[in-house]
């Protein structure tokens, strides 16, 4: 192999890895940005926040905000929605496997069904109840990690 060609080996290489150590520094840093997060909120040192958003709201048209705010907010999280995200996961599934591209219709599968079960077993572990604010959208499922969130993430990205 001639020096050129052993240069191009070596940059190719390096890049390979460089990209590798990029990802796997990204991963960790928001592991640990998680873990950090998780810490703060089962040591109760998050309830300020919420309690002064929450409290940014109350008198201003109602106990959970002004109408309109409420409406906009409503709509926003429809799109995280259990159901919003499930036309989405079928939908894309489908189109998928009607390209004929099996691999990434099981790859978006794996990674959604991943992240619902990730977010499930996050949200039994940690607990954390709702806020009670009157008006408010009934709930039955732990605040803490946001599930819409989550899978709004795993889906539209993936």
């Amino acid at each position: 192999m001639s020096i050129d060609g052993w240069r191009r080996w070596l940059l190719e290489r390096w890049r390979d890895e460089a990209g590798l150590l990029a990802g796997l520094f990204a991963v960790g840093s928001l592991c640990l940005g998680f873990a950090l997060l998780a810490e703060e909120v089962i040591e109760g040192g998050t309830q300020k926040i919420d309690d002064a958003i929450l409290g940014l709201f109350r008198g201003q048209g109602g106990p959970a905000g002004p109408p309109w705010l409420v409406e906009m907010v409503r709509d926003i999280t429809a799109l995280g929605s259990f159901a919003g995200l499930g036309i989405v996961f079928i939908a894309s599934l489908g189109y998928l496997l009607l390209l004929g591209k099996r691999a990434l219709a099981l790859l978006m599968a794996a990674a959604v069904l991943g992240g619902v079960t990730l977010s499930t077993l996050l949200k039994m572990a940690f607990d954390r109840p709702r806020p009670e604010v009157e008006g408010a959208a009934k709930v039955f499922t732990a605040s803490f990690p946001s599930g819409h969130a989550m899978l709004s993430a795993v889906t539209f990205l993936t």
